[in-house]
């Protein structure tokens, strides 16, 4: 049976936690209004941004690599991506900062690269590549260390969003699965190599604090 680590109430419920908190929600919430923004623009205007998404082996498709997870097919698609953004993006900045410098860099860039070395033949577009990526990494996290606040955050999407699993299977041709599995892949490889960060102290109970007395002190009566 698998052991559930509790962190320290002392440290999650620090003003420090809780503004650290604060600050990831804002910037999820910002980075979501950015791509709702792009999208009221593109659909009221009709630029038909889409275009620059990744297209595979075309030399002007490599643009798509940075402005791919920026634009969507049309609100449907990008509303379907909002709420597991806005929660992940909240659980990766907090939960795991120091890893998120390295973990979203990858992330946002890793899949548009591979769809374009190895993706069927169309245009991908979308943020569903960072939802996908971030899910991995941060159940994967989780799970390593035992963390029940990221578990409890990746099973909420899983719950709301269920469907998500066969996201990485070729199943619907208008769906690019190519950069959905390439981004789980990127997000799990990452939690694997990146799980001594961001580790938080764990709550300690009083019976680990009598047993750590009692091996001290058999230590000391074996020195006598």
């Amino acid at each position: 049976m698998m052991q559930v680590n509790v962190p320290d109430p002392a440290y999650t419920s620090s003003e420090r936690a809780r503004a650290n908190f604060r600050l990831a929600f804002t910037i999820a919430l910002g980075f979501v209004a950015l791509l709702w923004l792009i999208q009221m623009v593109n659909a009221t205007l009709g630029l038909g941004l889409e275009r620059f998404g990744v297209r595979p082996r075309i030399w002007r498709g490599l643009a798509g690599i940075v402005l791919a997870p920026l634009l969507h097919g049309d609100v449907g698609h990008l509303f379907a991506n909002t709420v597991p953004l806005v929660v992940l993006i909240t659980a990766m900045l907090h939960l795991y900062p120091n890893s998120a410098l390295r973990v979203l860099p990858a992330i946002y860039l890793g899949p548009g690269v591979a769809v374009w070395l190895w993706g069927r033949a169309s245009i991908h577009v979308g943020a569903s590549g960072l939802v996908y990526g971030l899910l991995a990494y941060v159940f994967v996290a989780g799970t390593i260390r035992h963390d029940r606040r990221a578990i409890a955050a990746s099973l909420l999407v899983c719950f709301l969003y269920g469907s998500l699993v066969w996201g990485v299977l070729p199943i619907q041709p208008a769906m690019s699965w190519e950069t959905h599995l390439a981004a789980a892949l990127i997000g799990s490889v990452s939690a694997v190599a990146l799980r001594r960060l961001d580790i938080p102290p764990r709550r300690r109970y009083s019976w680990e604090d009598e047993a750590d007395n009692a091996d001290e002190e058999d230590e000391e009566d074996r020195h006598e």
